[in-house]
């Protein structure tokens, strides 16, 4: 088995196999010239977008510097607003919903490395699908963990780390981010 396909299966891989670092280099083009577009070309930024992401709907506004690690493994839905500085490292799928808000400085990462040292040194990781719903505010500086789903209509406050699934309806904060209020979804 490639590393390429361990990888897509969130099994161990090898991150600087010679395929995956040549798809991380075009990853780091593609920002780069998502970040050089002005910021007043909103259909330019669509364009782009929808050639380097897996897919992206309308009303969709990210700040400068985005980073990521392909593009391809992310998924964006409808009336997206992300502030400055978003990274996400999109080794294994990024799916978010609709109306969904997010804060300067943070982070989405799909990807662990080992405990172990030895593996370190291998340069192995490991991959989990994020998901995350529709309605959704992520706070500045929030940080979630591979393997996480947030639900809908949740709010994670600034500065937490999401270890665990957040349930619809719920308000998380701190790290490790844990539910502390359920909201009310005044939309139904």
């Amino acid at each position: 088995m490639k590393e390429f396909d361990k990888m897509l299966a969130g099994l161990e891989y090898c991150y600087d196999e010679e395929e995956i670092s040549l798809m991380k280099l075009r990853a780091i083009e593609n920002a780069n010239i998502f970040n050089s577009l002005p910021e007043d070309d909103l259909d330019k930024q669509h364009e782009v977008l929808s050639e380097i992401l897996g897919s992206v709907g309308e009303k969709v506004w990210i700040a400068k510097r985005f980073c990521f690690d392909y593009g391809k493994n992310i998924h964006i839905g409808n009336n997206f607003t992300a502030n400055f500085n978003l990274t996400i490292l999109d080794i294994n799928e990024v799916h978010i919903g609709d109306n969904v808000m997010i804060g300067p400085n943070t982070t989405i990462t799909t990807v662990g490395h080992p405990l172990s040292p030895k593996k370190r040194r291998e340069h192995l990781g490991q991959a989990s699908e994020i998901r995350i719903g529709n309605d959704v505010w992520l706070g500045a500086n929030v940080t979630i963990l591979p393997g996480v789903t947030i639900g809908d209509n949740v709010v994670i406050g600034a500065g937490a780390v999401v270890t665990k699934d957040i349930p619809d309806n719920s308000l998380a904060l701190g790290v490790p981010a844990r539910v502390v209020k359920e909201i009310e979804n005044d939309l139904e």
